[in-house]
C-alpha cells in the first residue's frame, strides 16, 4: 500500500499543471489573467522592503528617488511573468501603494505621482480614462460613461460654482486661483465632489445597462479618475473640508465617489487588520489609474484581485468564499506581502495566519488552500521570493493531506473490490456535501436563521445537445437547487437555465429571495475543475495497483466523476499522472 500511495501522490504533484484543468501554463506568459505577475511584484516589493528600501514619494530636488528603483524591479518582474508595459505599470504602482507609498506629492518642480512614475519607467504612453476598460464581469465597459457625464455636467455649468467667463484677466491660470480662496475654498472642492458624483453614478448606470451587476468599487474608481483628469489633482482645499495638508481635492473626489457607490467608510486588510480610509483609497487609486497608462481588461481584472485582499469584499474574486478559477488567485499574495512586512519576515507566523484566514472564508476550505498552493508553485517558475515561499508553507499541509486521504482511500476501496468509477463518484459526492454544509453554516450565521441549501440534480445538456455539453456540464448546467431559510423553502428547478432568467425578468418573485444563496453554492461547484485531485489521484492508484492501464484508468475516472470534470482537461492529466505512478511502482 505505502508504495502505491507514495507513487500516486508523487505523480499527481510532479507537474503543477496536472493539479488543475485550468490552463495555467498560459498564465505564465500573461494570457487570460495576470495574477502571476501580481505575485511576482509581491515578491519583489517584499524583498526590497524587508531589506530596508525606501518607498517614499517626495518632492525632493533630485533627479531620481529610491522608490523608482523598486518600481523598475517590480515592472521588470511583471513583464517577465507576461505583463505588457501598461499593465505592469498599473499593477506595480498599485502594489507599492498597498504597502504605503504615497500616490502623489509635490509642487510643479519636484512633483511626483506614483502612477506617472510607473508609466514613465515602463515606457508606455499616457491613456485617458475614457479609453481604459473595466475588468470583465462577463461583459465590460470603459471609463467613457464617467468621462461623458463629467463633461456634460461641465458644459451645462453644473460642475463648477463659478464660470470661467467671470474670472478677471491674469487670474485664471496662476497662483491667485490655485493657492487662494477662489480655487481651494470654492472651485476645487465643488468640482471634485460634483464630478466624482456624476461620474460614479454614470458608471453604475452604464454597468446596469450593459447587463452587469453594478460594481461599486469599479464605479467609484472610474468616477474618481474621470474628475481628477480635469481638476487640480493635489490641490489643498478650504478649512471647512478638513485639516490643512490632510485633505486634498483627490481625497474629496474619492470620498464622494465612495459615498455615491455605497462603499463602506473603512476597509481592513485580511490577516493584519490594517485599516484604510476608503475615501483616500479611492482618490489615490483614481490618480494612479489616470496616470499609469492604457491598461487592458486583464490588467484591470488583476487590479480588482489586488483589492480582493480586503475583509469587506469590495472587489475581486480570490479573497471571497467562492474558490476562483486559478487565473484569479492572488489576493493572498497581497495579504502575505502585508503580513510579512508587519511580522518582519517571519514566514511561519504569516503562513499559519494565511492558512487559518483562507480556510475560514471559503465554501471549500481544503480546495481553496490547494488552489493557492498550485498558483504559488506555478509562480515560482518565473519569480521566487518570500511571498511564494510563505504561500507554499501555508498551504502545503493541506495539499499533502488532501492527496494522502484520497490515495489511501482509493487503495483501500479498490482492494476491497469497488469499481474505480464508484470510488471517484463518492469523492465528488463528498466534495459537494462539504460545499453545501459549509455554505449552510456560513449563511446560517450571517442570517441568524437556519439555512439549508441542497443541489439535488447536476448534469449537462440543459438546453443543448452534443458531446461537449453532455460530458462537461459547466457549459450548459442542468441543476435543481432547494433552499430553506427559517422553515421557508424554495425549489429552484432548472436553476441556471430556467429559474434565473425568470427571476431576472420578474417572472419568479416567489423564489427570487433564494437565488443569491443558491448562486453561491452553484458558483463554487461550477468552478470545481480548478483542482482535479478527485480524478487524478484515484486513477493513479488504480494504474499503480495494476488494475487497469493508465488510459483506461483515466477514462473510467473521468466518467465516474460528475462534479470535478465540469470542463475538459481532467482526463488527459489523469492519464499522465496514472502513467507516471505506474512507472514509479514498476521501477522499484
Amino acid at each position: 500500500m505505502d508504495k502505491v500511495v507514495a507513487a500516486a501522490m508523487t505523480a499527481a504533484t510532479s507537474k503543477v499543471d496536472w493539479m488543475t484543468s485550468d490552463r495555467i501554463e498560459a498564465l505564465a506568459a500573461g494570457h487570460g489573467m495576470l495574477n502571476i505577475p501580481v505575485i511576482a511584484i509581491a515578491n519583489v516589493v517584499t524583498e526590497e522592503l524587508l531589506a530596508g528600501a525606501d518607498i517614499s514619494v517626495k518632492f525632493a530636488n533630485v533627479r531620481h528617488l529610491p522608490v523608482e528603483d523598486i518600481l523598475a524591479k517590480a515592472i521588470s518582474a511583471a513583464r517577465d511573468a507576461g505583463d505588457d508595459g501598461a499593465n505592469a505599470a498599473l499593477l506595480s504602482a498599485a502594489m507599492l501603494y498597498m504597502v504605503g507609498a504615497k500616490a502623489q506629492v509635490g509642487i510643479p518642480a519636484g512633483n511626483r505621482k506614483l502612477g506617472a512614475m510607473a508609466r514613465m519607467i515602463a515606457g508606455v504612453d499616457r491613456c485617458g480614462v475614457v479609453a481604459i476598460p473595466t475588468a470583465k464581469m462577463n461583459n465590460k465597459i470603459s471609463g467613457f460613461p464617467a468621462v461623458q457625464a463629467v463633461y456634460q455636467a461641465m458644459a451645462e455649468g453644473k460642475l463648477s460654482p463659478i464660470s470661467g467667463r467671470d474670472l478677471p484677466d491674469n487670474v485664471g491660470g496662476g497662483p491667485l486661483y490655485g493657492h487662494s480662496a477662489l480655487g481651494e475654498d470654492i472651485i476645487f472642492p465643488e468640482m471634485a465632489a460634483n464630478g466624482a458624483r456624476v461620474g460614479t453614478q454614470a458608471m453604475l448606470d452604464a454597468m446596469a445597462g450593459a447587463g452587469i451587476h453594478p460594481h461599486p468599487f469599479t464605479a467609484a474608481l472610474f468616477g474618481s479618475a474621470a474628475i481628477l483628469e480635469i481638476i487640480h489633482p493635489d490641490a489643498e482645499v478650504g478649512a471647512a473640508y478638513g485639516q490643512y495638508q490632510k485633505i486634498s481635492s483627490a481625497y474629496l473626489a474619492g470620498k464622494t465617489a465612495a459615498e455615491t457607490a455605497g462603499l463602506p467608510e473603512k476597509l481592513h486588510m485580511k490577516v493584519t487588520g490594517e485599516e484604510y480610509e476608503t475615501a483616500r483609497v479611492m482618490g489615490d487609486m483614481g490618480l494612479i489609474l489616470k496616470d499609469a497608462g492604457g491598461a487592458s481588461v486583464i490588467g484591470m481584472m488583476a487590479l480588482d484581485e489586488i483589492f480582493s485582499s480586503f475583509q469587506e469584499g469590495i472587489a475581486g474574486f480570490s479573497g471571497g468564499p467562492v474558490n476562483a478559477p486559478l487565473g484569479h488567485v492572488c489576493a493572498y499574495a497581497v495579504v502575505a506581502m502585508k503580513a510579512l512586512l508587519e511580522q518582519k519576515g517571519d514566514q511561519e507566523a504569516v503562513a499559519d495566519a494565511v492558512a487559518k484566514d483562507r480556510a475560514s472564508n471559503s465554501l471549500d476550505p481544503e480546495m481553496a488552500l490547494v488552489a493557492i498552493n498550485t498558483v504559488a508553485r506555478k509562480a515560482t517558475e518565473l519569480r521566487n521570493g518570500p511571498v511564494t515561499d510563505t504561500l507554499i508553507l501555508a498551504t502545503e499541509p493541506a495539499r499533502c493531506n488532501a492527496l494522502y486521504s484520497r490515495a489511501t482511500r482509493a487503495y483501500e476501496d479498490l482492494k476491497a473490490g469497488k469499481d474505480l468509477a464508484e470510488v471517484v463518484s463518492a469523492l465528488d459526492e463528498e466534495r459537494q456535501a462539504n460545499v453545501e454544509a459549509t455554505a449552510n453554516a456560513m449563511f446560517s450565521g450571517a442570517l441568524e436563521k437556519e439555512v439549508v441549501i441542497r443541489v439535488t440534480k447536476l448534469c449537462g445538456a440543459a438546453r443543448r445537445s452534443g458531446k461537449i455539453v453532455e460530458r462537461y456540464w459547466a457549459f450548459d448546467a442542468m441543476a435543481d437547487v432547494e433552499v430553506t431559510v427559517g422553515g421557508q423553502t424554495a425549489k429552484l428547478d432548472g436553476f441556471v437555465h430556467d429559474a434565473l432568467p425568470g427571476i431576472v425578468k420578474g417572472e419568479r418573485e416567489d423564489i427570487a429571495w433564494a437565488a443569491p444563496l443558491a448562486a453561491a453554492v452553484m458558483s463554487e461547484l461550477y468552478l470545481a475543475s480548478n483542482t482535479i485531485i478527485n480524478v487524478t489521484v484515484p486513477a493513479a492508484v488504480a494504474a499503480a495497483m495494476g488494475k487497469m492501464s493508465p488510459e483506461e484508468a483515466a477514462r473510467v475516472a473521468e466518467q465516474g466523476c460528475f462534479l470535478t470534470v465540469g470542463i475538459p482537461g481532467a482526463r488527459e492529466r489523469a492519464e499522465n499522472v496514472a502513467r507516471l505512478a505506474a512507472r514509479i511502482v514498476a521501477a522499484g
